[in-house]
């Protein structure tokens, strides 16, 4: 029938036309009959605002048994698994009918999302072949290394791949500096006999402040 499946566009179309022209003229413009016209002049309200949530179109087959059976034993229990409760149902309720399964696994499904017990929410780490390296320092005093009896002042610069766990050391006589980094990460990827794609170290502010110092100007 005319104006039976018309939509949002068209009424907001119609709507629009209608500030300046009648009914028949605006109806015309956005292509439905007149008679629509005038069932949208009573209730204006766009097509989509019109329907009805959809209702259950049988009854619930779990009515009886989940307030009063199922949550208790989802409460007590809540590790036990939606098969082992449809099986012992059916045992209390021969009567079910044996596709009531897959309603109580979904029922099942969505009271556990927003009644069961918190879980740890995990963001995997992905490192693909040859992506990332990674460089540090670590302050070696409290080895309590020594030559000659003197305490020997040292760092160990650590670079290392992300995905294959290859791994490089040198020692680094004095402080964090970027000659450093430069040096140990050169003698590192020579090593290697490639370049990772990525790179990353730690803070280099120590770095910063000793080029500062060596050059003032």
């Amino acid at each position: 029938m005319p104006g039976r499946h018309i939509t949002d566009c068209q009424t907001r179309l119609y709507m629009k036309s209608r500030q300046t022209n009648g009914p028949a003229i605006a109806a015309a413009k956005a292509g439905f009959s007149t008679a629509t016209a005038y069932r949208i002049e009573a209730d204006p309200r766009l097509p989509s605002q019109k329907q009805k949530p959809r209702g259950r179109r049988r009854p619930d087959p779990l009515a009886g048994v989940w307030e009063g059976e199922i949550v208790p034993m989802l409460t007590a229990a809540p590790e036990v698994r939606a098969v082992a409760m449809f099986e012992e149902i059916c045992r209390r309720h021969p009567e079910l009918a044996a596709g009531v399964r897959r309603t109580l696994e979904r029922r099942v499904a969505h009271w556990r999302a927003l009644h069961g017990p918190s879980r740890d929410v995990i963001f995997r780490q992905e490192h693909p072949p040859g992506r990332m390296g990674l460089s540090d320092f670590t302050d070696m005093g409290c080895l309590g290394v020594t030559i000659a009896g003197e305490p020997l002042a040292h760092r160990l610069y650590h670079f290392r791949l992300a995905f294959s766990g290859f791994e490089h050391a040198h020692v680094v006589l004095g402080g964090e500096s970027f000659v450093a980094l430069a040096e140990g990460l050169q003698n590192a990827l020579w090593a290697l006999g490639g370049v990772p794609n990525q790179h990353r170290s730690d803070s280099l502010s120590a770095a910063f402040r000793n080029l500062d110092r060596a050059n003032p100007g």
